[in-house]
């Protein structure tokens, strides 16, 4: 006799990590473990041969979880104690047979009891099956009549004779109704789709909309249309769009299911659809089943998740394909229609490993594109396409904003009209007829002229009531116009120069928090980004604003990643205000249809208790287009040290996808690097001008992290080691709090709860370091930091760094380039370095134009320095390089001669921030004659940055000076035997 046993599924459990162990006899099998799920799907087959089942003790099935889920349940270990001790003596085994029938909605449980007549051991094996995608709990009284079922159930089969029980046990259950019926959850109800989506709608206040599935976008549109007919267009019943793209991808035998609700914990509407795909190339025509359910129904919002199952598909049990549709309100028209935006994104949810992963993989994403191609396609001829150009159309979009504000007069009526001023106003006004009426009193007690005091307590009190009163409306009236003044500051200033415009529209707020015992706030927004703020002009005694204020950023280098946002109550221009609540928007998680229109609700204690929220307008523009990126690259490129070019588009493009970035972020640079964890992973270092991401796929195991450089605290290279594998490796540190969403990539944290990243075995590490080192210290230095460096590059220019390398010039490589007796003495040839007469017909001669000298300036004792700049025509350098040098001169021992060390400087000429030229002049008096001299000159190079050209700039170099300062040597010589000549003859 054989028995077989079928593992199926569970749905819920409180362990991830599970698996099933069957048991017959001293024969054991068990399925596999599958982590990370609390929703598992086995569906494995089990068979025992059985020789006799009355005498051997069988366990039919034990579902054992490694957090002892089971043994920790309260209701189930109830259960299994009230079983030992009221059935000692009792038999029950049949194969395959089933306890209650597998028609129930909730829980389908199967129990087998075993016993031997030596040792006593009874079994209770539980097979869940959920059919809602979350399965209900059961509450406790749910659980006492579930014991009274089962006990009833036992006792009808235990009362018969063995025979009997042998011969009809299958035929009486089967036959019989079930009294675990009236204990579990009732059979979903049937409404129609109106009244379901009602009922819905009355439970739906709490729900979030759900997050885009993993798998990728299939489709992200707006339809002029509102969200709620569109919902009935695509999912109600005998939809018309369905029969016509079921007709259009050869779709038949389509049997749509009734849209049932399900209560319990998770209420929800939920059908079954199925049908026969259509055949294709390379697969036949298959059945598939849909289930759909609605997660989010609210009227305005609607997210339906779709299970898609293809059996019949090869290793189509191993996976189903899950689609997520979210419809939910577009952006405002002008025109007043509705607008809803659309997007299915898609994920593949395995049952099982298999090595086929990333095969199935792409074959259901290929499958996918072109199906959802034609329902796009479709979708378009029924429905009108908001184009984004109409909706990232940033004049049109503001051109719809209330222009109009309020008048000074208008906001002063209303923010004055209160019972405070017209009390004041009335005692005020009192008090001045009572002085017209009334005649002088009598001077009298401690008066005198010009001083009238009170005459009693009464007046006393009067009149400080009044002054209370007076220096209240001068507080509301100071208040007012301060906050007034404060919309000058800078709202409505329109954005300046060249690059990367933020503009930020600030519409409403909505539940505003309020210190005060009015329960109204004066509240005025703030905006940050890249250390740059813009605020709002402030709203006087209200928690729900309408600003409609514009405000624009200058524009930037580099794009922002970040907005912050801070609402304050306003206190005066020197007082300290208080926030109402903030928030940060990442503009690398918000398309640019989502940032033309968004809510944002604020975060704080103040905030979050009230529900604040802000609707904002933001839009991202590049004025200057590629240029402007080109700009980057080329900055980048001189602090990294290598030219940096433009990605083609594909690339970008695909860079994009990967993690799900706008289209205005584009890559710099990638590099193949292992990320190190528990075991080194390899992938590929991604860096941009916002973000640092890491992708990895491993046998169809993906890894995906990214980070901002806002995000980094520090950034260390770690020297090699024997667990590196000699390799160095490069850790980033991220700052508290920030990066949470890659904390999965993060081999570990430190104390302070910094997230620590280690990277290493990059192919160049000293570039990607480069590059990586420039690109955080760009993103990082504040505003005051980036102009102080501008400044003193523009005030020194480079000659901080000339003299730093004056001073180490004995470090570079000298070669000697010429060396020669000369017929004239130390002190004629060193009027080639007076700045005078002869020097500047000289270097005039040599091809050096807007010659300028500095005097010379001691700056230690014997040691003087000048500084000189000039610029090479066409004829000595194509580029027409300028030229800024340093020169020192100290005498030599015993006044013998001279030595001249002089750093050249080249600017716009390849690679000009790559080395510095170093010469050093060696004049001395010759020994062979008296009126004669010796002049050695010497070159060097020495090289800042390393380049695969630098042999041939350094021989380029080394050749064409030395005929330079060979041809200056020799016109120095002939112009001073020349002069000498004439002042003979003379």
């Amino acid at each position: 006799m054989r028995l077989y046993v079928y593992v199926l599924q569970a749905k819920d459990l409180l362990a991830e990590d599970s698996y099933v162990k069957v048991q017959v006899g001293k024969h054991k099998s068990k399925t596999r473990i599958l982590r990370n799920n609390a929703n598992p799907v086995w569906n494995e087959e089990f068979v025992f041969r059985v020789h006799n089942i009355d005498d051997e003790e069988r366990k039919i099935i034990r579902c054992c979880h490694q957090l002892g889920f089971l043994l920790k349940s309260p209701r189930l270990a109830s259960l299994r104690t009230w079983i030992a001790e009221k059935f000692f003596s009792h038999y029950l085994c049949e194969a395959r047979a089933t306890m209650f029938p597998p028609t129930t909605s909730f829980i389908h449980t199967q129990m087998l009891a075993l016993r031997t007549p030596k040792n006593l051991r009874v079994h209770v094996c539980y097979h869940m099956r959920c059919f809602t995608r979350k399965a209900l709990c059961l509450s406790i009284t749910e659980g006492k009549h579930l014991m009274k079922a089962i006990a009833s159930r036992l006792e009808k089969i235990f009362n018969k004779n063995d025979q009997d029980s042998r011969n009809g046990d299958s035929s009486e259950l089967s036959s019989t109704p079930s009294d675990y019926e009236d204990c579990v959850e009732e059979q979903p109800s049937s409404h129609s789709f109106e009244e379901a989506m009602e009922m819905m709608q009355l439970r739906d206040n709490e729900r979030e909309m759900p997050e885009n599935l993993e798998g990728g976008i299939l489709l992200d549109q707006v339809y002029v249309v509102s969200p709620n007919d569109l919902n009935t267009f695509l999912f109600g019943p005998d939809s018309q769009f369905m029969k016509d793209l079921a007709e259009l991808q050869g779709t038949t035998d389509v049997q749509e299911g009734t849209w049932e609700l399900k209560s319990g914990d998770m209420f929800c509407l939920t059908r079954t659809v199925s049908y026969m795909r259509a055949a294709t190339k390379l697969v036949k025509a298959v059945n598939a089943t849909e289930q759909q359910t609605y997660i989010r129904a609210n009227g305005q919002e609607f997210a339906i998740l779709i299970t898609v199952s293809t059996p019949e598909v090869p290793y189509g049990n191993a996976f189903n394909v899950e689609l997520l549709y979210k419809i939910f309100p577009g952006p405002e028209l002008s025109s007043g229609e509705d607008s809803c935006h659309f997007i299915i994104s898609w994920s593949i949810a395995f049952c099982q490993n298999t090595m086929m992963r990333s095969i199935i993989e792409g074959g259901v994403r290929q499958g996918l594109k072109e199906s959802f191609d034609q329902f796009s396609n479709l979708l378009a001829w029924n429905l009108k396409i908001l184009e984004s150009k109409d909706i990232l159309d940033k004049d049109k979009v503001l051109a719809t904003l209330q222009t109009e504000h309020q008048s000074d007069l208008e906001l002063a009526s209303e923010y004055f009209w209160n019972f405070t001023l017209v009390c004041t106003i009335f005692i005020a006004v009192y008090v001045l007829v009572h002085i017209l009426l009334c005649k002088p009193s009598k001077i009298q007690g401690l008066e005198f002229n010009g001083l009238d005091l009170p005459d009693s307590f009464g007046e006393l009190i009067s009149c400080s009531i009044l002054v209370i009163q007076l220096e209240r409306v001068y507080n509301m009236v100071k208040h007012f116009v301060q906050a007034r003044l404060q919309k000058g500051s800078d709202h409505g200033v329109r954005a300046q120069g060249d690059g990367w415009v933020l503009t930020v529209a600030l519409i409403e707020g909505v539940n505003l928090a309020s210190l005060e015992s009015t329960g109204l706030s004066d509240p005025y927004v703030v905006f940050t980004c890249n250390g740059k703020t813009r605020t709002s002009s402030v709203k006087l005694q209200t928690c729900d604003p309408q600003w409609n204020d514009m405000l624009e950023f200058d524009a930037m280098e580099e794009p922002p990643s970040v907005l912050d946002v801070e609402v304050f109550d306003f206190d005066g221009p020197f007082d300290q205000a208080t926030s109402l609540g903030h928030a940060e928007i990442n503009f690398l998680k918000h398309t640019s249809t989502e940032l033309a229109d968004m809510w944002i609700f604020l975060e704080g204690k103040l905030a979050q208790s009230s529900q604040s929220k802000l609707h904002l307008r933001i839009f991202l523009d590049n004025n200057q287009g590629v240029e402007t990126i080109k700009e980057y690259l080329t900055k980048m490129g001189k602090e990294v040290g290598k030219k940096l070019h433009l990605r083609s588009p594909h690339r970008n493009s695909t860079f994009q996808k990967l993690f799900a970035l706008p289209p205005e972020e584009f890559l710099i640079n990638d590099f193949t690097c292992h990320l190190k964890r528990k075991m080194p992973l390899q992938g590929r270092l991604f860096l941009s001008a916002r973000i640092v991401g890491f992708y990895a796929n491993l046998f169809g195991h993906k890894t995906k992290i990214f980070f901002l450089w806002e995000d980094i605290d520090d950034i260390q290279v770690l020297s090699p080691t024997l667990a590196s594998v000699g390799s160095p490796s490069l850790v980033i540190i991220l700052r508290k709090g920030r990066g949470l969403d890659a904390r999965h990539g993060a081999k570990s944290q430190d104390e302070e709860g910094r997230l620590r990243f280690y990277f290493q075995s990059f192919v160049s590490f000293n570039e990607a370091t480069r590059t990586m080192m420039a690109l955080w210290r760009t993103r990082t230095l504040t505003l005051d930091q980036k102009q102080q460096i501008a400044e003193e590059q523009q005030n020194q220019g480079e000659m901080s760094i000339l003299e730093g390398s004056i001073l180490n010039s004995e470090d570079a490589k000298m070669s000697r380039v010429y060396s020669a007796e000369l017929p004239i003495n130390v002190k004629s040839l060193m009027e080639m370095f007076d700045g005078g007469r002869l020097e500047n017909r000289i270097m005039e001669k040599s091809g050096c134009l807007n010659y300028v000298t500095t005097s010379w300036e001691p700056i230690k004792p014997g040691v003087f320095e000048r500084k000189l700049s000039y610029r090479f025509n066409c004829h000595v350098s194509i580029f027409g390089g300028e030229v800024t040098c340093t020169q020192q001169k100290s005498p030599l021992p015993n006044d013998e001669g001279w030595i001249v060390n002089e750093v050249m400087l080249l600017h716009d000429v390849p690679l000009d921030d790559h080395f510095r030229v170093h010469f050093r002049y060696e004049i001395e008096k010759s020994t062979l004659a008296h009126n004669a001299c010796k002049c050695t000159v010497y070159i060097g190079i020495t090289w800042l940055k390393s380049t695969k050209f630098q042999q041939r700039i350094t021989r380029n170099i080394t050749e064409k000076f030395t005929h330079r300062l060979k041809e200056k040597i020799g016109l120095v010589e002939r112009e001073i035997l020349f002069a000498t000549q004439q002042d003979t003859c003379i």
